[in-house]
């Protein structure tokens, strides 16, 4: 295991001695992202601009709270809202890897836009060890390209610095406790909703997936009241898959979501998590009551591996 003081140490220094230059900070509000920020500012300060974009694919509150986070920690930053360009790029886009390397490409486009306009030369990202192994770094087949891997283009104007790219999950929560973060964050994807949402990517369906995994959230923070010993990971998933339904005395033809919970430590592999059926009952009644236009809920019971703790 690391240990979190001289990593610490060791990233201030690595941050100073690369960023000759002005750099701005990729941040996705995500635990990785979020204290690379953090160690950034204590390196550099001004000197780096943290950059979070709303694609239109984040949960509800997401931008909000990110950017309370950011004050809290004193940090240089700016909030972009790519809503429409993102969406508009995802339009007719139903494959995976197709939807990721999208998302890579526009962020690196917001964020050279950015840099230029900010005097940039450098791209801080918050790269961590499963993010390059499963884009293919180190074994022969891609298993998916990550959008901070797979999704960069092969020439861009800005320079990369990654100090957090050995890291692991587990490695990755211990470090932010020590700087002060709170680590009861859910693990959230750099493409948000794009690789929950099974096949085309609509406004339409992200707003019904928002709807979803608010409920799913509270469900687990209600009946896991210890944070310590709630899943590692919790979501749901809106297949490309409608059937025949039931409300009040009229035939619904509704849309389908899958919940996935799963534990694991450093994110390479997991087990399903075995949540009480009262539990699963209430979740699926709540979500088939309140979020119009779903009406079949599933569960899925796949370890890592053979699946991804992610769909896509």
């Amino acid at each position: 295991m690391v240990n979190e003081k001289s990593f610490v140490e060791e990233a201030i220094q690595e941050i100073r001695s690369k960023l000759t230059d002005r750099g701005i900070l990729a941040c996705s509000g995500g635990q990785d992202s979020t204290l690379l920020a953090v160690l950034a500012n204590r390196a550099a300060g001004e000197k780096v601009l943290t950059v979070f974009v709303d694609t239109g694919l984040l949960r509800k509150g997401e931008r909000e709270r990110v950017e309370a986070i950011f004050r809290k920690f004193s940090l240089n930053y700016r909030i972009i809202d790519a809503s429409d360009r993102f969406l508009s790029a995802l339009k007719g886009i139903s494959e995976p890897e197709q939807k990721r390397k999208i998302i890579g490409k526009t962020f690196i486009d917001v964020f050279e836009e950015v840099a230029k306009e900010y005097g940039a030369r450098f791209l801080l990202q918050g790269t961590i060890a499963p993010d390059w192994i499963e884009s293919g770094g180190s074994v022969r087949e891609v298993i998916k390209s990550h959008h901070n891997v797979g999704g960069l283009p092969d020439k861009m104007n800005l320079t990369l610095i990654e100090p957090l790219r050995d890291l692991y999950k587990d490695e990755i929560r211990d470090i932010s406790r020590f700087v002060g973060l709170d680590t009861d964050v859910q693990p959230f994807p750099g493409p948000g909703l794009a690789v929950r949402i099974i096949g085309e990517i609509t406004r339409e369906k992200a707003d019904l997936l928002r709807d979803v995994t608010e409920i799913v959230e509270r469900g687990v923070r209600d009946e896991y009241t210890d944070a310590s010993g709630r899943p590692w990971q919790y979501f749901a998933v809106l297949l490309p898959i409608q059937s025949t339904g039931i409300h009040g005395d009229k035939r619904t033809y509704g849309n389908t979501v899958a919940i996935r919970m799963i534990d694991t430590s450093d994110a390479m592999s997991g087990t399903f998590t075995r949540p009480s059926w009262d539990f699963l009952d209430r979740i699926s009644t709540e979500i088939t009551n309140e979020v119009k236009g779903i009406n079949r809920v599933v569960y899925d019971v796949t370890n890592k591996p053979p699946a991804t703790i992610e769909w896509e």
